[in-house]
């Protein structure tokens, strides 16, 4: 098989690398600024696979990826995998004792840590960037006075030292990553458990229609499909216009799945699937140790 080319939402150092690293064997890793450039990158054939961050515990869905998924490309979810997140707070390798006065951060990490930075530094300046490991790239190049939430691969790729480790507002902090194709092939994968098979698939209601979600809802419960998630989000051509997300836990199949779309589309609703994947359940242990 040929070498697989993997683009992530980078730099090194991120979440996303992490689980790219635990995920996969062997092949050859590009990291990519945000999350439009990585599925740009596959839409244009630069790169076979992308991965990208689908859904917090803590802060739910990332809807940048869910928005430019269905918007914007074509692509199709070949895998998910789901990481333990530990967020630490990192500081420049000179760091003696002086007072933070700058944070910097991905916006899902600030908010993941709001109880922390709220009690421990509450004068601190706040500042978003693109990724974790890119917060942890401006500390290292900043003065002593600025610190990055981040995990331990950020800190070892930039040389920082870790002044507090686990500081994420609930121990039970996990991030569901995307594995993403416009071609879908064979991925060269690591040993790891499989949790179950999903299935997603993306529903468009017909408008002014009287209990159409409870008639879309019910063309799975009677086929007994069980549903893991369901989420409504915009369609973006006036308000009030949503096309709703829903996971089923089980693979795509010549029977149910048909089934259900026919009957849909007898109700004036569309339906398309955006892919039917094994689920990854992945642990990342790191021993952590403060500065």
């Amino acid at each position: 098989m040929e070498n697989q080319r993997i683009g992530y939402l980078g730099p090194k150092g991120t979440f996303t690398k992490m689980a790219v690293d635990a995920l996969f064997d062997g092949g050859s890793f590009i990291s990519y600024e945000s999350i439009p450039a990585c599925l740009d990158a596959v839409e244009r054939g630069d790169i076979e696979t992308g991965v990208v961050p689908l859904e917090n515990a803590i802060e739910g869905s990332v809807h940048l990826t869910i928005d430019y998924l269905v918007h914007q490309v074509n692509q199709a979810i070949i895998a998910e995998m789901t990481v333990p997140i530990k967020q630490h707070l990192l500081v420049h390798p000179d760091y003696q004792g002086e007072r933070v006065k700058k944070i910097y951060s991905h916006s899902h990490a600030i908010a993941q840590c709001h109880q922390y930075l709220h009690k421990h530094y509450p004068d601190a300046e706040i500042e978003y960037t693109a990724s974790t490991g890119r917060a942890a790239e401006i500390v290292a190049s900043s003065g002593r006075e600025t610190a990055a939430i981040g995990n331990h691969l950020a800190a070892e790729e930039n040389g920082l030292k870790l002044l507090d480790t686990n500081i994420h507002d609930y121990d039970n902090n996990h991030t569901r990553f995307a594995v993403v194709q416009k071609n879908p092939k064979t991925l060269k994968v690591k040993d790891h458990t499989v949790s179950k098979h999903k299935t997603t698939v993306m529903v468009t209601l017909p408008k002014d229609y009287a209990g159409a979600l409870h008639q879309v809802l019910a063309a799975f419960s009677w086929r007994k499909m069980n549903l893991s998630k369901i989420e409504s989000r915009p369609m973006k051509t006036g308000l009030g216009n949503y096309f709703f997300l829903i996971d089923v836990d089980q693979p795509y199949d010549q029977v149910l799945f048909p089934g259900v779309q026919a009957e849909l589309e007898a109700l004036g609703c569309q339906l398309k699937v955006l892919g039917t994947y094994p689920a990854y359940q992945i642990d990342i242990p790191a021993p952590i140790q403060k500065a």
